[in-house]
């Protein structure tokens, strides 16, 4: 190999080196930018949050609060049933059936009071706002998606369908509220199965049901603690694993992912030294051996 082919040859790795570590860099970097902003508001109170409580029990299924949510946020129709939420669905309906009893559950986000959607975002696309709300700003969004890894109960979606999609969820009609409305959800629905108020009030009728008829209900207020709390809760008749819910601890979820949050810059930063200095090594034993060969 020729020296002036040698030392090309020498260039074109260093800019492929170059190149693989600017873009290394500049991963860290956004995530470097705003090293406090992953974590969920400690200032919020849960007790006078908006809250939402559905009784299984009541819900007869017939899909109000799924057309209400449609009309309010102006989406789309699926081109086809769907029974999970989707980007142009944020409430969902689905049946279950026991061996003795039909039930319904209602989909939507529960909002937790430590959501790990809002820890894991590091440009602040979500936040949960002191009424209660885990709202979403598309204008933030770089379309990482953690969020999606970060929900335990699944709900932000992706817009595939999009070249350049959008994450989507329910946003507790934010905007009503604001209005001093209820969800369009509760406003529709015809059997009272949805109930609307702040937590406290909500925790108070979830256990005064459940306190007056303990034989219709089991003695387990889903949301209360789960995953830290949320501003959704349930009360049934059958246990909550039967209604698809996941079975989940008292520690906010959002306690591991700010963990992450806080791990990833640190560990990108220490992936990009190692990879620099490896480069540097590299580089200077090239540089002896091509003096030697000259």
């Amino acid at each position: 190999m020729s020296d002036k082919t040698r030392k090309t040859a020498s260039a074109n790795r260093t800019l492929t080196r170059r190149e693989m570590l600017k873009l290394a860099g500049a991963s860290a970097g956004g995530l470097l930018l705003q090293p406090g902003i992953a974590r969920a508001s400690e200032e919020i109170d849960p007790d006078n949050g908006a809250s939402i409580l559905f009784d299984a029990t009541l819900c007869v299924g017939c899909k109000s609060c799924e057309e209400a949510c449609k009309e309010w946020n102006h989406l789309p129709e699926e081109p086809a049933p769907v029974d999970d939420m989707t980007a142009n669905t944020w409430t969902l309906v689905r049946q279950y059936e026991s061996e003795t009893i039909e039930l319904y559950r209602k989909y939507q986000c529960m909002h937790c009071l430590h959501p790990g959607c809002v820890s894991v975002c590091t440009v602040g696309a979500l936040t949960k706002t002191p009424e209660g709300p885990v709202v979403y700003d598309s204008s933030k969004c770089i379309g990482c998606r953690y969020c999606q890894y970060a929900c335990p109960f699944g709900v932000p979606k992706f817009e595939w369908e999009k070249a350049l999609g959008l994450i989507r969820k329910c946003t507790f009609c934010a905007d009503r509220l604001a209005d001093g409305l209820e969800p369009a959800c509760v406003s529709v629905c015809p059997v009272g199965a949805l109930a609307f108020g702040t937590r406290k009030e909500m925790l108070e009728e979830a256990h005064a049901r459940i306190d007056q008829n303990p034989n219709q209900y089991i003695d387990h207020v889903y949301g209360e603690f789960e995953a830290g709390g949320t501003s959704v809760l349930y009360i049934s008749s059958i246990p909550f694993s039967a209604l698809g819910f996941p079975t989940l601890g008292n520690q906010p979820i959002a306690h591991a992912s700010e963990t992450l949050s806080v791990f990833t810059p640190l560990l990108l930063t220490s992936t990009i030294a190692v990879l620099s200095g490896i480069y540097w090594v590299t580089k200077r034993r090239n540089a002896i051996r091509e003096s030697k060969e000259e």
